[in-house]
This record gives structure tokens, sequence and C-alpha cells, in this order.
């Protein structure tokens, strides 16, 4: 007899734990031993229509304890929590028992990390475009959540021995470098946007609090940087429009491209939340558009995406309109920890 899809939670608790959250992990394998006490939640998971990979079910299942513990209902759910200890099978099977449709109900919606550490790099890929050709850029993100990664230009980056961005800005973010640094060069960013199916206002405190959610909690740094750049966004709030990605990107790069500037995508942990078709669309568009690119217009994608296997977080960048015009330059610039803890450096 085939094991219940709900067993593939021991699996995914013990990549937690390879990730660098033994708390996290531990609170996943807690609740797959308590699942009889929320069985109408033991059932989604028994009959999740998608690969728990690539939905994050362990992840979502996670933060959802995790939003329970900030509102401190159940309260030995919430000391779990803070002290990061203690009896796990009593705490997350009361927690499952009491609030079984409130995890039923987090559970549908796809996590929104906005991990901003990644945006590290995506300003290394963007240092490496510029030297095709130094132009400001226009930035255009699909799956932007709460669109942190869109105020990159106001973050400060070490990257290896390179240093980008506002010397005295609230946010440095430095991930452990490995390999050589990006080429010396500026990041400029001309103007940002992004698209999101159901976006994030990250200045409202409910948001703000889900967010947090997301984080996992034996990751402080991770806490503060988000902090951090919550603060930044309540100053400069990011533009995110509530739309699906395809036809978003389609009307933006059909729009007038200002000379002299680089139009640029990313995206970064989204690709798998899509459709086949909706990656396919992007995708055509995307070639579409780089096939008008020209030098003073030139057009760039950069990607920050599970490969194919699941065996790396790659950052990959293509570029359209530097020279021949026939079709785009690929390049695999680094691998990456998923949530922008390291970055090994491959250009």
């Amino acid at each position: 007899m085939a094991e219940p899809r709900r067993d593939g939670l021991r699996t995914h608790a013990a990549r937690i734990a390879a990730l660098g959250s033994p708390f996290v992990a531990r609170l996943v394998e807690a609740a797959w031993r308590q699942l009889d006490q929320a069985p109408e939640l033991a059932l989604m998971f028994d009959n999740w229509p998608g690969e728990f990979g690539a939905d994050a079910v362990a992840f979502r299942l996670a933060s959802a304890l995790h939003a329970l513990a900030l509102a401190g209902d159940p309260p030995r759910l919430a000391a779990l929590f803070a002290s990061q200890n203690g009896d796990f099978e009593a705490a997350v099977g009361e927690a499952l028992a009491l609030h079984q449709g409130f995890v039923i109900g987090w559970m549908a919606h796809p996590t929104q990390t906005n991990e901003v550490a990644r945006s590290a790099a995506f300003a290394a890929a963007l240092l490496t475009l510029d030297r095709q050709g130094p132009l400001p850029v226009e930035l255009l993100e699909v799956g932007a959540s709460a669109g942190l990664n869109l105020n990159l230009g106001h973050y400060r980056h070490v990257l290896g021995r390179r240093t980008c961005g506002p010397a005295d800005s609230p946010l440095s973010i430095v991930p452990d470098w490995r390999g050589a640094s990006p080429p010396p060069a500026a990041l400029r960013i001309a103007s940002a946007r992004g698209v999101d199916l159901a976006p994030i206002d990250p200045r409202e405190p409910a948001s703000a609090t889900r967010m947090q959610a997301y984080v996992w909690p034996d990751k402080p740094d991770r806490l503060a940087r988000l902090q951090a750049a919550l603060a930044i966004a309540r100053r400069h709030p990011p533009l995110v429009d509530r739309e699906s990605a395809a036809p978003w990107l389609e009307r933006r790069l059909a729009a007038p491209q200002a000379q002299g500037t680089r139009r640029v995508i990313v995206h970064s942990m989204v690709m798998q939340y899509l459709s086949a078709g909706e990656r396919g669309e992007i995708t055509a568009t995307i070639i579409r558009a780089g096939a008008a690119a020209t030098p003073e217009q030139p057009l760039a994608w950069i990607g920050l995406e599970w490969a194919a296997d699941r065996s790396a977080v790659m950052l990959q960048a293509t570029h359209w309109g530097a020279g021949a015009r026939s079709g785009g330059q690929t390049q695999t610039l680094a691998r990456v920890h998923p949530y922008g803890e390291w970055i090994e450096w491959l250009a």
C-alpha cells in the first residue's frame, strides 16, 4: 500500500534542517505526527493537487503555526516559539486541534517570504550587465509580493570586494561571498515596478506581521533584515500591481522604453508557483521583446530560481541589444542559497 501523501512532510522537514533551521524542521516533524488532531488538514495533505516541494507545503504549514504563535494563541505554542525548546508534540498538537480551520485557510495561499537578502543576487547581476553598457535600469519584477526587492537601490550591498548602494542605508546586505567579486560598475535604478496576484502592502501592520510569520524564527538575521526593509518601504512605498504576471508583463514590455535605459525583468523563487502555460507565455513575451532590443534600448532577464532537479538555486541573466540582435546572450552567474545567505559567484 502506498504511503499517505502527508508522509512527504517528513522528507521536507529533513530538507529544512539541511537549509539551517532545526527548529522549523522539528516543528514540521511534530505537525506530521500530530495530524490526527486535525483530520480535515490531514485529508488536505493527502489530496494535495500539486507537488509538495514546488508548492512549499511544509513552509506553508510552518508559517501558519508561526502566525498563531505571533498572535499568542494557543499560549503553549507561543511559548514554544519564544524558547525554541519544549514539548513540540503537545504544543503543535493542541494548535492543530484548536485552529485547524485557520491553518487550512492559511495554506491556501503560496508563501510570500519576499526575502530581501536575495536582492544581493539581483544587484550582482545588474553590476555585470552594466559592464555591457552603463545605463540606468527600469526594473520590472514578476511575483513581487510586498515589493521589498524593488527597493534594492535603497540598500547597501557588500558583494565580496565590491560594494554598491547608499553608504548610509539602514539596511546592509552582506551575504557570505564565495568566488570572484562582481565587476566594478554602477547600480542605478531609474524606476521599479512589480506585479503579484495577491500583493502585500508593507505599510500595513497586519501585512508586516504576516510577512514575519514567513521568516523562520531561528533566523534572527533574516527577521532583522525584514524589519529594516519594511521601515524603508514605509518611506519609499514599492509600486506593485495586482494582476496575473503574463498579461501584465506583455503590456509593460509593449510600452515605450526611454532611450538610454536598460529594461530588466527579474524574479526570484516564483516560477515554481506558475502554471506551465503561464511560464511559457512569459518566456515567449520576453523573447519577442528581446528581438526588438537595441544597444540604446537593451533588455535583460534575471532569474533566481531552482534548477530543474531542485538541487540548487541558480542565478542566470540573459541580455539582448548589446550587439547582434538575432538572439539573447545567457550567462549562469552564481549558485545562491535559497534565502540569499551565501552566493557562489561563477561568472
